[in-house]
């Protein structure tokens, strides 16, 4: 039975993903939301091909802004108010609620994408290239409006603006192909995962550029786009 969602209560959508030594483990995802509730340890247990198909999830799922968080959240198994977790990954801060009894976490894209240390502040030039083509985004963590003629963050949240390292991104798919497929060595390995890096970044270099993204980024956002863009990416390997 499909757990509800700890921030708006709706049903939130199973995901039965592999596992570690042929195992599967089921994930709750609320699109409404864009959050994730991983009961106990399930992160951990996910195989290196299940974490590729929860990233093609997020990016599928990523598209409009998401639901505001309600102030009491509460563990969708015992109904306790979740307890708000500040961690860090490398120099990467993250949040995420927990269930004082320990079973389970509930974590939104943005800050799940954080704790992979997935997602990087704009600089000063990009900020400047996006307002030249875009008046107003989405934040990217709370969905709230921000005026890029005036902000360079969230005046609700105060998350910089942000986008997705697809650089990093797209070396991390790579990995986990790696991981995931058979232990035969191939010689040619090697030139082929270069070679795939340099096409991955090359076309992302010309996505941050192009028109099309500009059009995108006012419905989806900075995180959204790029999301799309990845989810498209894995989508063809």
């Amino acid at each position: 039975m499909p757990l509800p969602c700890p921030s708006c209560t709706e049903p939130a959508a199973e995901h039965t993903l592999p596992g570690h030594h042929g195992t599967t483990v089921i994930i709750d995802i609320c699109r409404r939301c864009q959050a994730i509730w991983f009961d106990g340890h399930e992160s951990l247990r996910l195989s290196p091909g299940g974490t590729l198909q929860l990233f093609r999830l997020i990016g599928e799922a990523a598209a409009s802004a998401p639901q505001p968080a309600v102030a009491t959240l509460r563990c969708p198994r015992c109904s306790l108010r979740l307890r708000p977790v500040e961690d860090r990954q490398r120099t990467t801060r993250f949040r995420y609620h927990r269930c004082p009894q320990g079973h389970g976490r509930l974590i939104t894209f943005y800050d799940f994408l954080r704790e992979k240390d997935f997602i990087r502040p704009l600089s000063a030039d990009q900020i400047a290239q996006l307002r030249a083509h875009v008046q107003t985004i989405n934040c990217s963590n709370c969905g709230a409006p921000v005026d890029l003629a005036h902000e360079s963050r969230c005046g609700h949240c105060r998350s910089p603006l942000s986008m997705l390292d697809l650089g990093h991104a797209t070396a991390l798919v790579e990995q986990l192909r790696a991981s995931e497929a058979p232990k035969a060595v191939d010689p040619a390995l090697p030139l082929e995962l270069l070679r795939a890096r340099l096409d991955a970044a090359q076309a992302f270099d010309r996505l941050a550029t192009a028109d099309a993204w500009y059009v995108d980024v006012p419905s989806e956002g900075l995180l959204g786009a790029g999301l799309r863009a990845l989810a498209r990416w894995i989508a063809r390997l």
